[in-house]
């Protein structure tokens, strides 16, 4: 199994690739790692080194593993934080190329682009090149629920709205969205929703909601469901162990009252949780 991973790297702590390829690889999951961003930590620390990497060079690597046969051997690529426009233009490029010379290549896009707590945290012209060209291009969106409206351009605050505007943006490519972190009207107290929909099927699934909030979750969150998609579960299957396994890496995070996630410590739980949330069909959907 195979997957090329297109987003950010630290040198320090656990955001883009720096979350999602151990995971992938404890997953059984040969990752190649393409950076769009090499910076010493993630924002939120008093300093930050590093920079953005050039379009150019990121069109560059890509290149530059698709000379040694990434394309021909992935089975999905994954994208998260792209830092530019001009690498949100290159790697939907790379995927529609990619695309077009593996058919059977999937592309899971995970739509970095900002939260609820602060709103876009991106340059303002990234957002509609990842709306109109990214998510057109991918099989599956794993869009916060923030980033959700936000593509969709509507509130979704019950699941009705939800489901109705989730397959609104399926017309516009995707065949599955994925909504983490996710407040509805309906949603308990002290809970937290994933939301997964398709065009004929959705399921929820709810998580207990800790007093924490490190970066990276939505990182971390994409990588486990393209691994257990990719060893062969169907929908609400990898739902439930995504949310299963981060859960257990933010439980031992918490439990730690350190900043940044405890991924490693955590590597037997990304592969089996001890703690299993099972997704509910929803009915009428």
């Amino acid at each position: 199994m195979n997957v090329i991973s297109i987003q950010s790297q630290v040198a320090f702590g656990h955001v883009g690739n720096s979350a999602a390829v151990f995971p992938m690889q404890m997953h059984g999951i040969d990752v190649v790692a393409v950076p769009t961003t090499l910076l010493s930590n993630r924002p939120g620390y008093p300093t930050i080194r590093g920079r953005v990497l050039a379009a150019d060079l990121v069109a560059d690597l890509l290149r530059g593993i698709e000379e040694r046969g990434a394309i021909d051997a992935a089975q999905m690529i994954l994208s998260g934080y792209l830092g530019s426009a001009e690498n949100a233009n290159v790697v939907a490029d790379f995927v529609a190329r990619a695309k077009a010379r593996n058919p059977t290549l999937r592309y899971c896009c995970d739509p970095v682009l900002g939260d609820r707590d602060r709103g876009l945290f991106v340059h303002a012209d990234i957002p509609p090149l990842v709306r109109d060209h990214l998510c057109a291009l991918a099989d599956v969106i794993t869009p916060n629920h923030f980033e959700f409206e936000w593509l969709c351009g509507t509130k979704a605050a019950t699941i009705d709205q939800a489901i109705a505007a989730a397959r609104a943006l399926m017309a516009r490519g995707p065949s599955t969205v994925v909504v983490t972190s996710a407040e509805l009207a309906d949603t308990p107290e002290g809970e937290i929703e994933t939301l997964a929909i398709e065009r004929a099927k959705a399921w929820r699934v709810r998580t207990p909601k800790l007093p924490i909030s490190p970066n990276g979750t939505g990182d971390l969150f994409a990588a486990l469901l393209v691994s257990t998609r990719l060893r062969g579960a169907n929908t609400p299957e990898a739902l439930s162990h995504a949310a299963s396994a981060i859960f257990a890496v933010l439980e031992r995070t918490a439990a730690s009252g350190m900043e940044e996630m405890r991924i490693v410590e955590s590597a037997a739980s990304l592969v089996d949780p001890k703690r299993r949330f099972d997704p509910i069909a929803i009915s009428g959907s």
